[in-house]
């Protein structure tokens, strides 16, 4: 990284340096660790994510993204439940076993119902994939557990 280039999540490829796995004993546990840092995310391509072929699976690129856009979108919604109600990925790159794959995602729009979202999924510099999709903010708050910040701490916004 030279000085000029901005400091983007995939700069440490690595775990540790602030990243926090984020706790969660549903779907995450079984695909996850995944970590989060400062509203990024990342997660170590293991075995346990390769297809037929030995490379990532597309539904954990998938899965992954889903999992931080929602999260992003449930902060921007003020802690309010939000599901996915559309989603898009496109594969650009092979993401291979042992690739430290992180995101940003970035809020595009806000309304009173709606959060419009997008990110691009990277191993370094290599862009592997890019994803967006709207998720709804629900009126009712059921209960749920608590929503991790960007951080990774757990908030009693949900």
């Amino acid at each position: 990284m030279t000085p000029s280039e901005p400091r983007t999540p995939e700069a440490e490829p690595h775990e540790g340096d602030g990243w926090t796995p984020i706790h969660d004993t549903g779907f995450i546990a079984h695909v996850g660790p995944v970590y989060v840092r400062d509203g990024a995310y990342a997660f170590r391509a293991a075995d346990k994510h390769a297809n037929l072929i030995g490379v990532v699976h597309g539904g954990m690129l998938m899965s992954f993204a889903d999992r931080a856009l929602g999260e992003t979108a449930m902060r921007a919604a003020d802690g309010a439940n939000c599901v996915t109600i559309q989603m898009q990925m496109q594969f650009v790159d092979t993401a291979r076993l042992g690739d430290w794959i992180t995101l940003a995602p970035e809020v595009i729009k806000r309304t009173g119902s709606l959060v419009f979202l997008r990110c691009e999924l990277r191993h370094a510099a290599r862009v592997v994939g890019v994803a967006s999709g709207v998720w709804k903010i629900l009126r009712r708050r059921p209960e749920a557990p608590p929503v991790p910040g960007p951080s990774g701490a757990l908030s009693e916004g949900a």
